[in-house]
This record gives structure tokens, C-alpha cells and sequence, in this order.
């Protein structure tokens, strides 16, 4: 019962990540978000402050982490509400197939031994 809740729980898992495979296979993902849909609102930079409860520094500094990869997913969160918005955030495989098919190669893989490739 256990291998079958983990294949159903995968296949559900591959339908919900679809959308960010898609986008994972775009040449330039979408980059700086926060500040991106901050200007195509038209929201400056002080109303959004207003909106979140920060100083216009914070909001500063929270796009500054999020172009460096460190904000925390609550932060974003924060400002996406202040922007009327929601962080939506997935897992995706690296190579694009979904997790099911990473589940197979990867079964294939430990019971052919680890050197070894389907089309060996």
C-alpha cells in the first residue's frame, strides 16, 4: 500500500508541477519578481512600504536579497501581499521530465547498477 500512496502522490504532485516545468524550460526565467511586479502595478516603492508596515529601506533590501537568492520564502510572501499577490514557488527536475519519470530512471538505474544506462 506504502508504493502505491507514493505513485499516486507523484502522479498528483506531477500534475500540480506542470506549469513550473514549463517554465523551467524557458531560456530566461523570470528574475527579481518582487520588484518587477512592484512596477508593472505602478506601485512605488513608499506606497508599498505603507502597505507591508516597513520602511522603504526594508522593501529596498528585501529586492536586493531576492536578487541574491537569500530571501526567505515569509518575506516574499509578506511583500506579495502588501501587492495584493501570492508567492507560488515548485520543485522541478533539472532535466525537465517529471517526477515520475525521475522515479523510473532512477529505479532502472539502481537495478541495472550505478555505471549502467538503459541503452547499454
Amino acid at each position: 500500500m506504502r508504493v502505491e500512496q507514493r505513485e499516486w502522490e507523484r502522479k498528483q504532485l506531477d500534475k500540480e508541477m506542470r506549469p513550473f516545468r514549463q517554465a523551467h524550460r524557458q531560456k530566461q526565467p523570470t528574475q527579481e519578481l518582487l520588484r518587477a511586479v512592484r512596477q508593472v502595478l505602478g506601485l512605488p516603492m513608499e506606497e508599498l512600504a505603507r502597505k507591508a508596515g516597513v520602511s522603504r529601506s526594508v522593501i529596498f533590501r528585501l529586492e536586493q536579497s531576492e536578487r541574491r537568492h537569500t530571501i526567505s520564502l515569509s518575506s516574499m510572501a509578506r511583500v506579495a501581499n502588501a501587492m495584493d499577490c501570492t508567492v507560488m514557488y515548485g520543485i522541478v527536475p533539472l532535466s525537465g521530465e517529471t517526477l515520475e519519470e525521475m522515479a523510473d530512471r532512477k529505479k532502472w538505474e539502481k537495478r541495472l547498477g550505478a555505471g549502467s544506462t538503459a541503452a547499454s
